[in-house]
């Protein structure tokens, strides 16, 4: 009778101090999970990091960061022309017989030179992808280059001005507000000129 009764008591006490383990290692456990099966949470610096982020795509959209389909065809109608004019511009300007033709063609040199680098400046911050330089145009005559200038100048001042109306990048609305002044100085300019010629 005795050794039934120690018996129960030690597997009672056996008991006892199993549960007495056990409830501190689950404590434990529930405040610290295992990583298996849990979706971990963003550490205070990842969230403020990832916001930093985020705020500032929402301010450069706001600015404007990301241009239109038409702006940036207008972007790319844009460098091809300039370019176009600048190389058929040293071509005048070494080539042409009439001494207002070459001064009008280094003209073209100068400031289509400029508003190139302006324009792949802004290409270079929104993005986009400028075109390469083309073969230029030949002409036969002095006149053939000036009616060419005339005609595309034409062309050109529609395109900018439209532009800075209804594009709705302002960097590049801006930019094309600005030049369309020169390109409409360059086109009266090139009508004097044809006029004079034969």
């Amino acid at each position: 009778m005795k050794d039934r009764f120690f018996i129960k008591r030690s597997a009672v006490a056996t008991a006892l101090a199993a549960m007495i383990l056990i409830c501190p290692a689950r404590a434990a456990f529930a405040q610290n999970p295992p990583m298996f099966g849990r979706t971990p949470t963003a550490s205070p610096t990842q969230t403020s990091t990832a916001n930093a982020s985020t705020n500032k795509k929402s301010q450069e959209t706001a600015k404007g960061g990301s241009p239109s389909m038409g702006d940036r065809s207008f972007m790319r109608e844009a460098a091809k022309g300039g370019m176009m004019e600048v190389d058929m511009g040293r071509q005048a300007e070494q080539n042409a017989s009439n001494p207002e033709v070459k001064k009008f063609g280094a003209r073209m040199v100068t400031d289509h030179s400029k508003a190139n680098s302006e324009l792949k400046s802004i290409a270079l911050k929104k993005g986009v992808d400028l075109p390469g330089v083309k073969e230029p145009g030949r002409w036969k005559s002095d006149r053939d280059y000036m009616d060419a200038m005339v005609k595309d100048h034409e062309k050109d001042l529609a395109d900018f001005e439209k532009e800075a109306k209804n594009g709705s990048d302002p960097d590049v609305k801006q930019f094309a507000e600005k030049t369309s002044a020169v390109v409409r100085k360059h086109l009266k300019l090139a009508k004097e000129i044809q006029g004079k010629l034969k």
